[in-house]
């Protein structure tokens, strides 16, 4: 028994030196592992504080001014009324009276068809007007006599102490009475057919000469002397006139994002290419509920863009503006004219110290942020609910700056404002104070003072 437990023992301690695994470094060894690397940084910290070069800090100030929200969109310059003329005659076109960028008033002639056919068909429809305004009197007279000849029938059945004429001949005198009124009413009814006949070709007369139906400038011309025109189907456009110039509006596809900030009312500004280096003043009149998609290519992939087309009027008194022109607007959505303000880098800047512990508490998830250096690290960004409950409408947004106190940069919460994205309104301070020079820091610099 005692040889098998040698054996056994000598097997035993050969496999676990040839086929064993090293143990797993127990949970003494672990806190001794997290201890050195503790040790480490705090090593690191003192150094860099220390030993290492002299950290600055960049500041700027506080300011109290004017704060403006603007919203960009692009579209094109269009007239205010904007009107196609055609015609409803087919024809050739005999003259063209205007040229393009002529004023017009309303009712001038702008193109004649040529009109041998219509004076054709004029003067066929005064000789049928004509023959029928003579079947009427003839028929008048048919009517006359018949009524005689039944009046007379009835004077000598009178006196005949009704033996004559007979009943017969009463009737058929009546009935020549009634043929003789239907045929007057009938003659009536050709007259006002005829009639109407001579008007529509009288109007087909008129419409051959193009005339203009508002005060404007002709845009587009395209038609000229000679050409054939052919309405069958749809009336051909021959001008296109803009009503007045001195007003446009400015047709702009404002995103999807920024539509819930534009409304009707709001001023804006705008420049187009010919004129880089001057700004139009414009007013939006109506921002349409109708969306509209687009594409847009992003690298690989293509995305839809929604957008809704606003209307902004345009002052065009000096004629320098165009229809078609490509501008940028600038829309107005908030302005707040005395606001506390801070630079928007000093919202981006975390001290590298408060970086550095970031960076080594988001290694443990969950982990504790308790030490010396704590007071260093920044708050996340936070959300406080407002005295109303816990409403999710409630929730306002928290930001951060850093300032110098006793020599170490502090942090600093407030409740932001409006941002033109280079400064942010300061609506309320949470901690410490906010007022105008107060510096803040927006950056570090490494090195020696210059």
């Amino acid at each position: 028994m005692d040889n098998d437990s040698n054996v056994t023992a000598a097997d035993v301690a050969r496999t676990l030196e040839t086929g064993g695994q090293t143990p797993r470094p127990g949970r003494a060894r672990l806190m001794w592992i997290a201890g050195l690397v503790v040790a480490a940084l705090a090593a690191w910290f003192l150094f860099a504080r220390n030993g290492g070069p002299p950290v600055r800090y960049v500041t700027q100030e506080v300011t109290r001014g004017a704060i403006m929200v603007t919203v960009t969109a692009t579209g094109t310059l269009q007239p205010t009324n904007e009107v196609d003329i055609g015609s409803e005659l087919s024809g050739t076109i005999r003259s063209v009276n205007v040229d393009f960028n002529d004023t017009v008033e309303a009712g001038q002639v702008l193109a004649v068809l040529d009109t041998s056919r219509l004076l054709a068909q004029e003067l066929q429809a005064k000789g049928s007007l004509a023959s029928a305004e003579a079947n009427v009197l003839q028929t008048a007279a048919n009517l006359r006599e018949a009524r005689a000849n039944l009046a007379r029938l009835e004077k000598v059945r009178e006196l005949s102490d009704n033996r004559l004429p007979s009943q017969q001949d009463m009737d058929v005198a009546l009935a020549a009475v009634e043929r003789a009124e239907a045929a007057a009413q009938a003659a009536k009814a050709a007259v006002a057919q005829a009639r109407a006949n001579l008007e529509a070709v009288q109007t087909d007369l008129q419409k051959a000469e193009i005339r203009s139906p508002i005060n404007g400038v002709v845009l587009v011309r395209s038609v000229e002397p000679g050409a054939t025109v052919a309405a069958s189907f749809q009336a051909p456009v021959l001008f296109t006139l803009a009503e007045d110039l001195k007003k446009m509006q400015l047709r702009v596809d404002v995103d999807e994002a920024d539509v819930g900030k534009v409304r009707e009312g709001q001023d804006a500004t705008f420049t187009v290419d010919a004129y880089p280096e001057r700004q139009f003043s414009a007013k939006i009149i109506s921002v349409r509920y109708a969306s509209s998609s687009q594409t847009a290519a992003t690298g690989a992939a293509s995305t839809g863009v929604v957008t809704y087309e606003t209307v902004l009027e345009v002052d065009n008194s000096e004629l320098l503006l165009r229809p078609g022109m490509t501008a940028t607007a600038q829309i107005v959505v908030e302005h707040v004219p005395d606001a506390l303000l801070v630079p928007n880098a000093a919202l981006r800047f975390t001290p590298p110290e408060a970086l550095a512990m970031q960076e080594s508490a988001g290694a443990r998830p969950g982990a504790q942020r308790n030490g010396p250096l704590s007071a260093l690290m920044p708050s996340p960004r936070m959300r406080f609910r407002g005295p109303g409950g816990g409403g999710r409408n409630n929730v306002q947004r928290v930001a951060q700056v850093w300032v110098m106190k006793d020599g170490a940069p502090q942090p600093l919460m407030f409740r932001p404002g409006a941002t033109d994205g280079r400064a942010t309104q300061v609506l309320e301070v949470l901690d410490g104070s906010l007022e105008p020079g107060t510096a803040v820091i927006v950056n570090t610099q490494v090195g020696p003072v210059s």
